[in-house]
């Protein structure tokens, strides 16, 4: 089974930015009811998607309180409790930032590393920009897209 999850955010001014739940020093922040981590919500998509379970709104509306502020690993790992009730496990993850800022250079190993510990799959991690072409390319916001293989465990479907 296969999922894709797209997800995009404004920024907005701050210290640092969360990607894949690694805080990066930043002059910009995501803009979210969350903490806004583009990566998290494109993965948390992705493995909804392949699971057939819908999507992070279903279970994360930005017009509930509760999630206000959350730190967007607690929706992975909620979701990664789902797909393993149901019998299921991701076998890879590939995922790719899109932004100008920051530059993922120096964070993309440890990225994939945190995200691989969460899932406990392998992860890929990509960066891209927009060379300064729309939204992205003028520094408003960012994104990230993922594409997530699960697999039926011994009790699975």
């Amino acid at each position: 089974m296969v999922g894709i999850g797209f997800d995009f955010h404004l920024f907005e001014e701050g210290k640092k930015i969360v990607l894949g739940g690694v805080s990066i020093p930043s002059p910009y922040a995501l803009k979210g009811h969350s903490d806004a981590d583009v990566i998290i919500h494109a993965i948390v998509d992705a493995i909804l998607g392949a699971a057939g379970l819908g999507d992070i709104g279903d279970y994360f509306p930005p017009t509930d309180e509760k999630w206000k502020n959350a730190e967007s690993r607690f929706f992975l790992k909620k979701v990664l409790e789902m797909i393993t009730d149901r019998g299921l496990k991701i076998i890879n993850v590939d995922v790719t930032y899109i932004g100008e800022i920051p530059r993922l250079g120096n964070y993309k190993k440890i990225i994939a590393d945190n995200l691989s510990r969460i899932t406990g799959a392998p992860v890929n991690m990509k960066a891209t920009t927009m060379e300064g072409a729309g939204i992205i390319g003028n520094r408003e916001g960012a994104a990230a897209i993922a594409v997530v293989q699960l697999e039926a465990g011994k009790n699975g479907c």
